[in-house]
C-alpha cells in the first residue's frame, strides 16, 4: 500500500491571507485523518508564510497518526523539530522569493554541512527524509549521509505527464521514478515522492516499484472547495491504491 501524506500548509495560506484564525489547520488534518490520510505533513518556512510555530505544536498535540514536519536544515528549525518531536522531518531547499519548493535539495553539493544536522535529527529519534530529484548521485548521497528516506521531487515530471497524451511515452516518464525507487530500495532507503502530483496522474505511482509513500496538498485542499476535505481525500488514497485506477 502507498501511504498517503496529506499537506496542509494550503488551509493556513488561506488563514494568512486575511489574518483571521479561521481556518485552522488543526482541524483541517482531523477531517485528513477521518478520510484515511497515514500521515500530515506541514511546512514551517522561515518566513511564516503560512504555517505558523503554534500550528506544529498544536497538530502534534491533536492528531493521532504521525506529523511530518517539513523544515529547511537551518539551525532555528532544527531546535524547532526537537522541541516539537515529529515522526518524520523532510529537509527541504528554501528560497524565500519561490512561491513553492522548485526542487531538490542539493545534498551532493551540500553534504558536509547536512551530515551533523541529519545526525543530530536522528540522535533526538526522529526519521529524517531527504527532498532530492530523482537523480542516481542525489540518491546515493542520501544513503551515505544516513537518511532513512528520500522523498523526489515530481514537478518536473508530473508537467512531463500534463504534456503528453501518448501511453506509450508516460510509461516511460514513468520508468525514471521507477529507476530512482528501485535504486533507493537497494541503498536502504524509503522511497517517497512529492510535488505536483494530482488526481489525473498520481495513480500512475501505482507502477513504481517500491513507491511507500506520496505527499499531497495543493491538489486535495483545492479539491476539497468542491467536495470536502475528507471526501478528497478518500478520493487521493483510492487512486494512490486501487487497481481499478492503475493506468
Amino acid at each position: 500500500m502507498i501511504r498517503l501524506g496529506v499537506n496542509i500548509d494550503h488551509v493556513a495560506t488561506v488563514r494568512q491571507v486575511r489574518g483571521e484564525p479561521y481556518p485552522d489547520p488543526v482541524q483541517a488534518a482531523v477531517l485528513c485523518e477521518l478520510g484515511g490520510a497515514d500521515n500530515i505533513t506541514c511546512h514551517l518556512r522561515e518566513d511564516r508564510r503560512h504555517i505558523q510555530d503554534r500550528d506544529v505544536h498544536a497538530l502534534k498535540d491533536s492528531i493521532k497518526i504521525p506529523l511530518n514536519f517539513e523544515m529547511a536544515a537551518t539551525e532555528e528549525m532544527i531546535r524547532i523539530a526537537q522541541q516539537v518531536m515529529p515522526h518524520a522531518v523532510t529537509l527541504v531547499p528554501e528560497k524565500r522569493e519561490e512561491r513553492t519548493t522548485e526542487g531538490g535539495l542539493d545534498v551532493v553539493g551540500h553534504a558536509k554541512e547536512l551530515k551533523p544536522k541529519i545526525a543530530r535529527l536522528k540522535d533526538s529519534g526522529i526519521l529524517v527524509s531527504l527532498f532530492i530529484e530523482p537523480d542516481d548521485r542525489a540518491i546515493e548521497a542520501s544513503a551515505a549521509l544516513g537518511a532513512d528516506a528520500v522523498e523526489f521531487h515530481t514537478g518536473t515530471w508530473c508537467h512531463e505527464m500534463a504534456a503528453t497524451r501518448l501511453t506509450r511515452q508516460q510509461v516511460e516518464l514513468t520508468g525514471r521514478l521507477t529507476h530512482a525507487s528501485v535504486l533507493a530500495h537497494r541503498l536502504g532507503l524509503q522511497s517517497h515522492f512529492g510535488h505536483g502530483l494530482n488526481y489525473t496522474n498520481a495513480m500512475w505511482l501505482q507502477h513504481v516499484d517500491h513507491a511507500e509513500e506520496a505527499n499531497i496538498g495543493h491538489a486535495i485542499v483545492a479539491r476539497a472547495i468542491f467536495t470536502g476535505l475528507k471526501e478528497a481525500v478518500m478520493t487521493m488514497k483510492e487512486l494512490l491504491n486501487d487497481p481499478r485506477h492503475r493506468p
